[in-house]
C-alpha cells in the first residue's frame, strides 16, 4: 500500500508557557514513519485558501465585465 500523504488544514491556538501557539490536527510523531509527506502548520497550506479564492474572484470579474 502507498504511504499516505497528510495535508493538514486544520489548526488550533493554545497557550503555552504563556505564548501563544497553533497546532495542527495530525499528531506529527504517530505518523512520520508512515506518511510520505505531511503539510506543515503553520505556513502550510493556508496562503493557497487565501489565493485559490482570490484568483477566482479575479477571474469570474472578469469573466463579467468582459464585452465578449
Amino acid at each position: 500500500m502507498p504511504a499516505p500523504y497528510w495535508f493538514d488544514v486544520g489548526t488550533t491556538a493554545v497557550e503555552i508557557d504563556g505564548k501563544r501557539k497553533l497546532l495542527d490536527d495530525v499528531d506529527f510523531d504517530d505518523v512520520k514513519d508512515i506518511a510520505a509527506a505531511i503539510s506543515p502548520v503553520p505556513a502550510g497550506v493556508g496562503p493557497m485558501t487565501i489565493a485559490c479564492p482570490m484568483k477566482n474572484t479575479l477571474k469570474a470579474a472578469e469573466a463579467q465585465t468582459s464585452k465578449e
